[in-house]
């Protein structure tokens, strides 16, 4: 039986022709303080631990007791066609979702305390004819929330977390000055702010905000969005006694000083913010989505349809996506 107080996670296994079935069985030979239920294809699962050559028990059914090393406690629902590792099958599209959904309903019911997803591949959700921009938007729309992306890892040579959320996610370059509003900031940085509160514990958060510009504008000179956006929004929630540095240009914001005084980075867009924390901690950094009423982690890489299979992976991120959804879960339960 479980030990009181280990919460008990939904992992789904994600598009089931990429690596996401290969790290659950590598993920199953893991001593991990929780329960543990995998959503997807046990069929899918076992045939991919005979093509790695991996001994690990497949039991489908119901959820059991706390994870055991060897054993992978599995949600069966049948992938809609046959699985090829590395090939993509746009009929599996649905299979994929209706995996995510059952997770996301059974967190909102309470069966799980909390969700993490191994990658899914947008392209081919999309070519099945169903509008996808990718997990965290699908999971706010079954939800109701109001989602921010943030990703953390550990720097290695200090042992300090870094984390850095996004003021837009997955928007062309072209697209992002027009989305960088108040309504869209103010929305983002109470989420952010918030969540380091109640979800972290960090009593008084400091965030560094950056400029979506070179040199944060340079005083209106390479843009104006930091002196008619982002300036005038820090300082109303500044008189609201939040605790925000900047905007800061992107290219100095991360130096070590900085780091040592921020609890969270808000950068402008994908490309901005996080090439500086994948390359502080690719593999290790954890992908977790604020701002739902339930706690959702991620890893930070893609389906990487190459190495399916058979190619040489490491299950690293999937580990620390679950190892950071049960300190949240357990920091969201009751004493």
């Amino acid at each position: 039986m479980p030990m009181p107080g280990e919460p008990h996670l939904a992992l789904t296994y994600g598009e089931p022709a990429g690596i996401g079935p290969d790290l659950c069985l590598l993920l199953a030979h893991q001593p991990l303080p929780c329960r543990l239920t995998v959503l997807g294809d046990p069929g899918v699962l076992r045939r991919r631990a005979r093509q790695r050559g991996l001994e690990v028990t497949i039991h489908a059914g119901q959820a059991g007791g706390r994870h055991r090393p060897g054993r992978l406690q599995v949600l069966p629902q049948a992938a809609a066609a046959p699985v090829t590792p590395g090939r993509l099958n746009p009929v599996n599209a649905r299979h994929v979702l209706g995996l995510i959904e059952t997770a996301v309903r059974g967190c909102l019911e309470g069966r799980f305390d909390a969700l993490v997803t191994a990658p899914v591949h947008k392209g081919v959700i999309n070519e099945a004819g169903i509008p996808f921009s990718g997990h965290t938007e699908f999971i706010a729309a079954l939800t109701g929330g109001q989602p921010v992306m943030l990703l953390a890892t550990t720097l290695q040579d200090s042992g300090r977390p870094l984390r850095v959320a996004l003021a837009t996610t997955h928007l062309p370059l072209q697209e992002v000055p027009r989305a960088i509003t108040h309504e869209r900031l103010r929305r983002v940085l109470t989420v952010l702010h918030h969540d380091l509160r109640t979800r972290f514990g960090i009593q008084s958060p400091q965030i560094t905000v950056l400029g979506l510009n070179p040199h944060a504008g340079e005083g209106g000179h390479l843009g104006r969005e930091e002196t008619e956006v982002i300036e005038p929004l820090l300082a109303e929630l500044r008189g609201q006694g939040m605790q925000l540095t900047g905007p800061l240009p992107a290219d100095t914001a991360f130096l070590p000083e900085r780091l040592a005084r921020s609890d969270a980075f808000l950068a402008m867009y994908h490309d901005q913010g996080l090439p500086v924390l994948k390359f502080a901690g690719f593999g290790r950094a954890v992908n977790i989505t604020l701002g739902l009423p339930v706690i959702r982690t991620s890893v930070d890489h893609g389906t990487a349809l190459d190495k399916a299979g058979g190619g040489d992976i490491d299950c690293g991120s999937l580990r620390q996506a679950v190892l950071s959804a049960i300190d949240l879960a357990r920091h969201a339960r009751p004493a």
